[in-house]
């Protein structure tokens, strides 16, 4: 059960992020709604909230293995988005190039002189791009974890956020398939 300021905080977020940006296009990379139940539990007053953001933008919905598929929120539900070259996804595919995935919602931890931090972070590498989460509540998945170390080419990097984006090369990076 998630805590009811979940969605709140996370449209909050979102409304303050699309009015910096002025982002014309929204592309959501799956897991946008934990479960049937959740996204039938969303309030009413959040609805608007989406159907608001949403207005004079194209928004896609890529489905996830969480998201219970198609729902009466606007915009256009997909399996995935071909925008070649590139493709969005939901979960990374091994061998493929050009991709952008959500899913594994990475996290990084580094040392620093105030002690270990853990910080949720992009792996970027000349094949794709992973996405941290953007749900205030989404825990992830550890960079050092095989199934990521794997996906990523040696020269991957961990961009972790904050108020200042930070690039180090991934923890974990070890002799991977591509190698």
């Amino acid at each position: 059960m998630l805590p009811p300021y979940d969605t709140r905080d996370t449209l909050a977020r979102l409304e303050k992020d699309l009015a910096r940006t002025r982002a014309k296009s929204v592309i959501c990379l799956g897991d946008s709604f934990d479960d049937s139940i959740a996204a039938r539990g969303i309030s009413e007053q959040e609805f608007t909230w989406i159907t608001r953001l949403q207005a004079g933008r194209h928004w896609v919905w890529i489905e996830g293995n969480h998201d219970p598929g198609p729902l009466a929120i606007g915009g256009t539900h997909m399996s995935e988005l071909p925008l070649p070259p590139i493709q969005f996804r939901h979960i990374a595919q091994a061998g493929s190039a050009a991709e952008i995935s959500g899913h594994y919602h990475p996290k990084a931890r580094v040392k620093t002189k105030a002690g270990e931090i853990s910080r949720p972070c992009f792996l970027i590498d000349s094949d794709r791009v992973i996405m941290p989460a953007y749900g205030s509540y989404t825990g992830g998945l550890s960079c050092e974890d095989p199934v990521l170390v794997n996906l990523m080419r040696p020269e991957a990097l961990a961009v972790l956020t904050g108020d200042v984006a930070q690039p180090i090369p991934m923890p974990g990076r070890r002799k991977s398939l591509h190698d």
